[in-house]
């Protein structure tokens, strides 16, 4: 009987965890005014998530976005500490103004909630480390997303690095036309083209993607060194930012250079390495080169739970894979990413390299 009773009860655990396991990952959206809030939409469709709250402080946008219809009403919210007492999501993923991402962190912390916000991590350095330190406090995941984290090229050329040699160079291209030359809403360029609220301009809308990408492949490394010029191009459209960033990161032995714009002739998300016995050339999200004139392979998909930022997160909230201090969504990654972009703004206005180590 003893016997009996130990299987049943083992039965009902096994079964308890593969529905828990099988059942869409619940989130809380904290912000709507991102126009990135479409990747929440697209998951939603697709099943693999639950949206169990909504918040939003300006009022505009709390029931005029694009969750709107989709979701009952009652679970759209304007006090962020209700939505997460009411509703317990398993995460929170921010789609507001970068600056706004402090403030979640702070509600979601001491909740024991974890955290995922749109890059970059903070508007300032001091910002991210006050999230920092409260992610640590309470043991809470906080996380990045990257568009460019789940191009199954960007992983192609990491596991093949070793095959260049020596690598003394990398040159990363992000941007497109600017946000308002390619018809981002205005709830959005609101805050994006806000020196306070986004942080900058160009420098880290796309400039954080060089540094996030320059992170993960040098293993974690910080750069001796950094270094930018910020232009602003178009002063009758972003009047506040700059609207193009050159940063150049000193490694010692290795130099990185992100060219981050809003004046691009056309959008792109690119990335040259060069080691001492050849080359990669990371055209596209699933196309890599490594011969000169060579349209590259095409690079085969990337398996769940790293082929969206979704699957990741559930997969890191419930336990099924660890992410390591160097990772592209990493906390530690994108405290240098931070420590980078501060340096950057800095060097532009100084003129002179800012150093770091």
């Amino acid at each position: 009987m003893r016997l009996y009773r130990l299987l049943l009860v083992v039965s009902e655990l096994m079964l308890s965890f593969v529905l828990s396991a099988s059942e869409p990952f619940r989130i809380a959206v904290a912000g709507v005014t991102h126009d990135h809030l479409g990747g929440v939409v697209s998951q939603l469709k697709a099943g693999d998530i639950r949206v169990v709250g909504v918040w939003e402080a300006d009022a505009r946008y709390l029931h005029a976005n694009s969750l709107t219809g989709m979701l009952p009403e009652d679970i759209f919210y304007a006090d962020l500490g209700r939505m997460l007492d009411e509703t317990r999501p398993e995460a929170v993923v921010a789609y507001g103004s970068i600056k706004e991402h402090l403030a979640v962190v702070e509600a979601c912390a001491p909740r024991g909630i974890h955290v995922m916000v749109e890059k970059p991590l903070a508007a300032s350095l001091k910002d991210a480390r006050k999230m920092a330190a409260l992610a640590r406090k309470h043991g809470i995941l906080l996380l990045t997303n990257y568009e460019t984290t789940w191009y199954a090229s960007n992983r192609y050329v990491k596991e093949r690095l070793a095959s260049v040699g020596p690598v003394y160079r990398i040159e990363v291209y992000d941007g497109h036309q600017g946000p308002i030359e390619i018809g981002c809403s205005k709830k959005f360029t609101d805050w994006l083209t806000d020196p306070v609220l986004n942080g900058g301009g160009a420098v880290m809308d796309f400039g954080c993607y060089g540094a996030n990408l320059a992170t993960w492949l040098l293993d974690g490394r910080r750069p001796a060194s950094v270094y930018a010029v910020l232009q602003q191009n178009k002063p009758s459209v972003y009047p506040r930012v700059d609207d193009d960033a050159t940063i150049v990161l000193d490694y010692g032995g290795t130099t990185v250079q992100i060219n981050a714009s809003w004046c691009w002739p056309y959008g792109r998300k690119d990335m040259y390495v060069y080691g001492k016995d050849g080359f990669l050339y990371q055209a596209d999200p699933t196309r890599v080169a490594d011969a000169p004139g060579s349209r590259g392979v095409e690079v085969p998909a990337l398996p769940a739970p790293i082929d969206n930022p979704f699957h990741y997160l559930a997969a890191a909230v419930r336990g099924e894979l660890t992410v390591a201090p160097t990772d592209l969504s990493a906390l530690e990654n994108n405290l240098t990413v931070m420590e980078i972009l501060s340096a950057a703004v800095r060097s532009a206005h100084t003129g002179k390299p800012v150093r770091l180590r």
